[in-house]
């Protein structure tokens, strides 16, 4: 059985179980489930889904995102299309395409990706500042930051989502970041010691907002 869902067509699985009510939610194949005993019509469960047809189109389109986002690997700035395949031991990009075994091992590789890049760069930059502190590097996945300078601890820590970004804007956050050592707040003197390395940064800024 198929309704139309936000346009497209979308199968309905219908499971016979032991339920008083009937269930309706989507799965990662982006068909529709719907849980109901054995006394249930088809004509039962098509009203329900058109009595809820907002909320089911809701449901579905954010299903749809994230399987989207599952089905892509973004590396610097590019979008990649995943390939899981038992014909691989680890994980590696040619083409458009990064094969990999599984999701675990993929995830392995952004993280050792992050750890390579990230402190090759900061190691790249670090030389171009003068009588900074020596500090420690640390990363970690941030929801409303991309990099923070602990000030007393000599800890900078890089948001490790800035893989998913070009370059040039992870080299950004490390100036940013690296410029603290200078001026600890946001103030104009803080902004002009930034636009000595990185001129553009108004863009930069911008940029990671997109």
């Amino acid at each position: 059985m198929e309704v139309i869902i936000a346009n497209e067509p979308v199968e309905v699985v219908i499971v016979h179980k032991n339920n008083k009510n009937i269930y309706l939610r989507f799965k990662e194949d982006k068909k529709l489930y719907a849980t109901c005993n054995r006394f249930v019509s088809e004509k039962d469960i098509l009203n329900l889904i058109k009595n809820n047809e907002e909320k089911i189109t809701k449901m579905y389109l954010s299903i749809k995102k994230q399987t989207n986002n599952n089905y892509f690997f973004n590396y610097l700035g590019k979008k990649y299309t995943i390939c899981y395949t038992n014909d691989v031991s680890k994980t590696y990009i040619e083409g458009d395409l990064i094969y990999s075994p599984n999701s675990k091992e993929l995830l392995k590789f952004y993280n050792q990706e992050v750890i390579r890049i990230f402190t090759s760069e900061v190691n790249r930059i670090v030389p171009y500042f003068k009588d900074i502190p020596k500090f420690s590097l640390k990363f970690r996945k941030m929801t409303s930051r991309w990099g923070v300078n602990n000030l007393t601890k000599k800890t900078i820590t890089l948001n490790t989502e800035l893989l998913k970004k070009d370059l040039d804007l992870l080299d950004y956050v490390i100036i940013h970041e690296l410029c603290h050592f200078y001026e600890a707040n946001h103030s104009p003197r803080f902004w002009q010691q930034v636009a000595k390395y990185y001129p553009k940064y108004k863009e930069a800024r911008k940029r990671l907002k997109e």
